[in-house]
């Protein structure tokens, strides 16, 4: 495997359990050799399969916590991770997330190799007035034009996860030249239909998500409280966890909504949940500080799996799913309209069929994980070999 090319994959921790999809990318790489980057792990996926570089401190103490902190905020690099990080002889770094990328980009700057940078969402959604309030730490109250700087460098490149957020990332105001956007994808032979026909299924509506503002999932305990006098032997599975937790909670309890509470979960057990499940509804919506979804992957996995959609997502509304044919979208906040839906689509077991048999052939075509990380090698192949004519001249 000497002959592949190195990137150096960044995340500032790694991994949370909700970026799965950072492994999953990594792995079906084929022209490339991933090896990934962090300051510390989580120890919330299993890494076991990816080769690691840890970059933070070595160990806790006091002193050098301070050095670290200090350092980082020279954006300098110890000697001794970029001597480490040299001997992989890397061609690219690709950080996921803006926020990560300010950290990785010293890493690239000493190892004199481009960047590429993974916009997914809250990196480029979120208000510059919210960073510049402090509400993102002291710290990042400069993320906003720090991370314009870094988008006049003419090492760093930007892909973002949709093109309705690579709309966004121009309004913000990096190039629209520097930007392209690569589909994350999903590995189809995971996601597919399951065996419970799912006109057999429980009449069970599943959301999955962190239960933050921007996720939604009040909208759809509302119109579940709806749904439910209409439609009643139906049922809500609300799987992920968050800060607004015991909110939603009160909330279904309150509305005499019929809601199971999951908590965080494995992608695996996600895949269970949905081939128990007739419909998947992701009612994303745009948070008091601008944070909106990129995408929402889970439409994608809902649909390889043979379960309709209902979403409002930025992104995924409009470029995941096939409208009418796999699934439904619904304007923002709009409960009369999502109850409509839901009542409609759990009352129309043909209609249920049909998108079911459609949906896994929708995302082979368009969003396999294979295809999608090819596409995204290119563009590693394009950045790398522009930066080597760029030297050359």
């Amino acid at each position: 495997m000497s002959s592949q090319k190195t990137v150096l994959v960044y995340r500032n921790e790694l991994l949370p359990i909700s970026e799965t999809f950072i492994k999953e990318q990594m792995l079906a790489l084929r022209q490339w050799r991933p090896v990934l980057v962090g300051r510390r792990i989580l120890e919330q996926l299993p890494l076991d399969d990816l080769d690691i570089r840890i970059v933070g401190p070595q160990n806790s103490s006091l002193p050098t916590r301070l050095s670290w902190k200090f350092r980082r905020a020279l954006g300098l690099v110890p000697t001794r991770a970029i001597s480490e990080l040299k001997a992989e002889n890397p061609l690219l770094v690709h950080a996921h997330f803006g926020m990560d990328a300010l950290d990785a980009w010293p890493i690239a700057r000493a190892l004199r190799v481009p960047m590429l940078v993974s916009l997914h969402g809250y990196d480029i959604n979120t208000h510059r007035e919210w960073w510049e309030a402090g509400h993102g730490g002291t710290r990042m109250r400069l993320y906003p034009r720090r991370v314009l700087n870094l988008a006049q460098q003419p090492a760093v490149s930007f892909a973002a996860v949709s093109q309705a957020l690579r709309r966004r990332a121009i309004e913000y105001g990096i190039p629209a030249k520097k930007i392209a956007v690569s589909y994350i994808g999903i590995n189809t032979r995971t996601f597919r239909t399951g065996n419970v026909p799912i006109s057999q299924r429980p009449l069970s509506v599943v959301f999955v998500g962190r239960l933050v503002e921007k996720k939604g999932c009040a909208i759809l305990i509302e119109a579940m409280s709806h749904v439910q006098q209409v439609v009643t032997a139906a049922q809500l599975t609300v799987i992920g966890d968050g800060p607004l937790r015991h909110d939603l909670e009160s909330l279904a309890t309150r509305k005499k909504v019929r809601a199971t509470f999951r908590g965080a979960q494995s992608s695996a057990y996600v895949k269970r949940e949905l081939d128990a499940s007739r419909v998947l509804c992701l009612p994303s919506i745009t948070a008091r500080n601008g944070d909106a979804e990129g995408f929402g992957l889970v439409i994608l996995e809902a649909q390889a799996s043979g379960v309709p959609v209902v979403t409002s997502a930025l992104g995924g509304a409009t470029e995941g799913i096939s409208e009418h044919i796999t699934g439904f979208s619904f304007a923002e906040r709009d409960i009369e309209g999502l109850t409509r839906i839901l009542i409609n689509i759990l009352n129309n077991e043909e209609m249920l069929r049909q998108m079911a048999d459609n949906g896994p052939s929708y995302v082979a075509s368009h969003f396999d994980l294979a295809r999608c990380t090819g596409q995204l090698e290119l563009l590693y192949d394009a950045i790398s070999s522009d930066e080597l004519a760029d030297r050359r001249t």
